[in-house]
């Protein structure tokens, strides 16, 4: 289980990085598009438009990025996080779906919860 607490918190990572980048260019496109205009109206409401898209990813983005973490530094608090977070992937057909419950599969596991809950084995003493 150590191996699929490891991929799961990769997956939480770059899923949510790659989220929170797209975020990133569809606010620079909207940007773009406003500077292009020519009119300081539309300018102002397509940058806004940006800013409120990159914002709505950027809330939604950070929880995964947060859980990758958790998982990967082997945070007790990581497992709750996950399925929560997992549940919610499950509505997002078709690649969040397969997150989800791979995420559910490997969070709901008796080893997965008490590896979490024993922490990081690099910092355990070898006694």
């Amino acid at each position: 289980m150590r191996d699929h607490l490891k991929i799961l918190g990769w997956l939480y990572v770059v899923s949510g990085g790659f989220m929170l980048l797209v975020g990133v260019g569809c606010a620079t496109v909207f940007g773009m598009a406003g500077a292009f205009s020519g009119r300081g109206e539309d300018a102002l409401v397509a940058g806004g438009i940006g800013a409120l898209v990159l914002g709505i990813m950027a809330v939604l983005s950070l929880p995964a990025i947060v859980l990758g973490w958790g998982l990967l530094a082997w945070k007790p608090w990581s497992r709750v996080l996950g399925i929560v977070l997992s549940i919610l992937h499950l509505f997002s057909f078709p690649l969040g779906t397969l997150i989800g419950g791979y995420g559910l599969w490997v969070l709901l596991n008796e080893e997965s919860r008490q590896l979490l809950e024993r922490g990081d084995p690099r910092l355990r003493s070898a006694w």
